[in-house]
């Protein structure tokens, strides 16, 4: 058993405390405590890396740290290896990793932050490929039965930013193992013009997943505040899809406003220029603000709580609401 405080297990810093805290290395671990009924009653919350949570008051009940480790292939062919990675794996470390061995498909998001066990809650995604382009399935342990269960792709019912673990399944399971299928002959994804920029800047005109992973960390670096020097945990808001005929309304509005094709019918906006454009980059409230570098990203600049995050987060979502018509939805789970 850990010390109860969290500040050093979310990426935002945030003095918050937990009645219990047991740090989970493996599936008889979660067997033994629902076994002998340590969480019989008892509210249960589950943290990786802590990168995607808000933390706006102390924990009652257990908090299960999720650091379950390991790397397993399990299946080749010519083409592709499917390798299974423990959910406590840090991401960006599961893909350096795999970018060592040659197996591509997965630099294109270096450096998110998290756990590869938090990747599918998420459905996490950068530059052109989302989790659920690799996914093959995922065991997890279930808190209500004491069972494990494996679901396929098909079974997560991925979109955008979301899965069923964020609906119906939201704090039930305990995500152990992550099974991803990477390519052997990689086919390197430059559909994003910031990645072939940096590359060409660069002078590589043939890259390896290698070059487009430095270029992704170079860009993210340059862009994102570290969370170990200004607390923050990435993109806080989710990038609104709204249908054509309101996003012609708003460029006739704002003829600058930037846009992403989101399938047929609909238009992805840019939560970052929506909250730049009215006025909330660089805005700063007491020990809260939003980065003066990238607008999607809410910081603590020391000693803020929770709730003053969130704060800020409602009254931007207010904002753009009422200027824009748009409703923006947090990406980060606010306990």
């Amino acid at each position: 058993m850990s010390t109860p405080s969290l500040q050093s297990f979310n990426t935002f810093g945030l003095v918050v405390e937990a009645e219990e805290l047991v740090s989970i290395a493996s599936t008889d671990d979660l067997k033994k405590l629902h076994d002998s009924q340590a969480w019989a009653q008892r509210q249960l919350h589950i943290l990786g890396g802590g990168s995607n949570v808000l933390l706006t008051q102390n924990l009652s009940g257990l908090v299960l740290l999720n650091r379950i480790q390991g790397k397993k292939e399990v299946y080749r062919d010519e083409q592709v290896v499917h390798i299974e990675f423990g959910g406590g794996e840090i991401w960006h470390e599961a893909v350096t990793w795999a970018v060592a061995q040659g197996f591509g498909g997965l630099e294109n998001m270096s450096l998110i932050p998290g756990t590869v066990g938090a990747a599918p809650i998420q459905n996490i995604g950068a530059y052109g490929v989302e989790l659920k382009d690799r996914f093959v399935y995922l065991d997890a342990f279930d808190l209500d039965s004491g069972e494990t269960r494996r679901f396929l792709k098909n079974e997560c019912e991925f979109g955008y930013r979301d899965s069923i673990f964020k609906s119906w399944a939201k704090g039930r399971f305990f995500i152990t193992q992550v099974c991803l299928e990477l390519q052997l002959h990689p086919e390197v994804n430059l559909r994003y013009g910031d990645i072939s920029g940096v590359l060409e800047q660069w002078g590589i005109a043939h890259p390896s997943i290698a070059d487009v992973s430095r270029a992704v960390i170079h860009i993210r670096q340059s862009k994102l505040p570290d969370p170990a020097v200004l607390g923050n945990c990435g993109s806080f808001f989710k990038n609104p899809v709204i249908p054509e005929t309101q996003f012609e309304e708003l460029k006739a509005r704002y003829p600058e406003a930037k846009s992403f094709p989101a399938g047929e019918g609909y238009i992805k906006v840019p939560a970052g220029w929506l909250i730049e454009h009215a006025g909330w980059k660089g805005h700063r409230a007491g020990a809260v603000g939003v980065h003066e570098k990238q607008a999607l990203v809410l910081v603590n600049y020391g000693g803020a709580k929770g709730s003053e995050v969130l704060q800020l987060a409602r009254d931007i979502q207010a904002d753009i609401l009422d200027r824009y018509g748009i409703a923006l939805e947090m990406e980060v789970n606010a306990w």
